[in-house]
């Protein structure tokens, strides 16, 4: 099997020759600039620049160099504009706060203060508030809230909400259809769309860090309290929201066709460490009915599976994704209350695609050993790949300083593995 027909397998949930691997087609199961530039070294490959695919979490462009030399066998279609409102197909030289060459968005604006924390503003443009901040030695930008008070007794999500969602231009589906293109007839990778136009109530994406003035409730603990305060108002901003993807989502189809075969509708997080962040009730009032409303889209009209991103303890809820047509769950955190690996497995074995789980960074691939890795990462792969639906993916997106020996050492489990030793 070449790389595609490998993860088409996995996605139809059946035995592909070999466990797929991803690392760096989407924004939550990248690398970071940083190891990601440490990582080529350590491989052999020639030193130069590594491209900022996600100025946000300051992710690097995997490039086909490291994916056929790791065996990776999927490659992300991204949004030609980034998480800050600037575009992402030129670039100019940076640094990294710990030295890293890099390359990023030509028109982001940069200023740094006297402890050093680099600011970064929405469009490029710096007469407003920036919008995202990078402390000093960081690794990647944090959200700066810049909505202000909002009024209990008027809320107006339509308005708040207005310059938030936008339909494509004829720009960017034309980039859509010539870079999937390339993408599907230079390689034979699988290709992954970004979309993440069905992320309702994503807490990274609500401050705005791509708009000039954003306005309404926005910050993360109010946004939460209005589940209980301000239904409604989330509702209202969720229907436009759809409105948008939906038509968006059309636009998509039309560019790229069947040359992608999975789409990511969804990183909003539901799960704490330890468990959802609200009822299942809740979830089935507020969320559930947009999630079956662009996953119905998607599988009435296209061949594309739908990939969701939620971080943490989400088991009382993955039925209920399930039913709203979830196809694809990531990151699979496993050392999250109640989502052991086997359990998961067996339960859901025959019903979701694991994309994620391999290895858990919260513990084992920054602070173990790499034998430690190397066999965490084996038990992994022998329990997730029981009659395929699995693509071999770290918990999240591998994060700064992590040891390049832990790195590699997954990376030889799962050649291993798949070579049968």
């Amino acid at each position: 099997m070449n790389s595609r027909e490998r993860v088409q397998n996995a996605l139809d949930h059946k035995t592909p020759d070999r466990v797929p691997v991803d690392m760096g087609s989407t924004a939550t199961s990248g690398i970071n600039a940083s190891i990601l530039y440490k990582l080529r070294n350590y491989l052999g490959l020639p030193e130069r620049p590594i491209d900022i695919e996600d100025p946000f979490q300051l992710l690097g462009s995997v490039d086909n160099e490291v994916r056929s030399t790791l065996n990776i066998d999927v490659i992300g279609l991204w949004n030609p504009v980034n998480f800050f409102g600037t575009s992402n197909l030129k670039k100019k030289p940076w640094h990294m706060p710990d030295g890293t060459p890099v390359r990023i968005s030509s028109t982001m604006k940069f200023t740094e203060d006297e402890k050093g924390t680099i600011y970064t503003y929405p469009q490029g443009d710096d007469t407003v508030s920036p919008s995202g901040r990078l402390p000093a030695g960081g690794s990647f930008f944090d959200n700066i809230d810049r909505s202000g008070e909002f009024d209990e007794e008027n809320l107006t999500p339509l308005e708040d909400y207005q310059d938030s969602f936008s339909i494509f231009s004829d720009e960017t589906a034309r980039y859509f259809e010539e870079e999937s293109k390339r993408l599907y007839e230079e390689t034979d990778y699988a290709v992954i769309a970004n979309f993440g136009g069905g992320a309702f109530g994503d807490v990274a994406i609500l401050p705005g860090a791509f708009l000039k003035a954003p306005k309404g409730i926005r910050r993360m603990e109010d946004w939460l309290m209005a589940h209980i305060l301000y239904p409604d108002y989330i509702k209202e901003v969720f229907s436009m929201q759809l409105e948008t993807a939906l038509k968006n989502l059309e636009i998509l189809k039309q560019a790229v066709g069947d040359r992608v075969c999975a789409i990511t509708i969804s990183g909003t997080d539901f799960g704490t460490q330890n468990s959802e962040f609200m009822s299942v009730e809740q979830y089935r009032d507020i969320y559930k009915p947009f999630h079956e409303k662009i996953n119905g889209w998607v599988h009435q009209n296209t061949n594309w599976k739908t990939f969701y991103h939620s971080c943490g303890s989400i088991p009382n809820l993955l039925p209920d994704l399930i039913d709203s047509g979830v196809d694809i769950l990531n990151p699979v955190q496993c050392s999250a209350t109640g989502m052991d690996a086997r359990f998961l497995k067996d339960t859901y074995g025959d019903k979701l695609v694991f994309w994620g789980g391999g290895v858990d960074t919260q513990h084992t691939l920054p602070f173990g050993t790499p034998e430690e890795v190397y066999s965490h990462v084996k038990n992994r792969l022998s329990i997730f790949s029981e009659n395929g639906g699995f693509v071999f993916n770290t918990i999240h997106n591998i994060v700064a300083k992590t040891p390049v020996e832990n790195i590699a050492a997954m990376f030889e489990a799962i050649k291993d593995f798949n070579d049968g030793k």
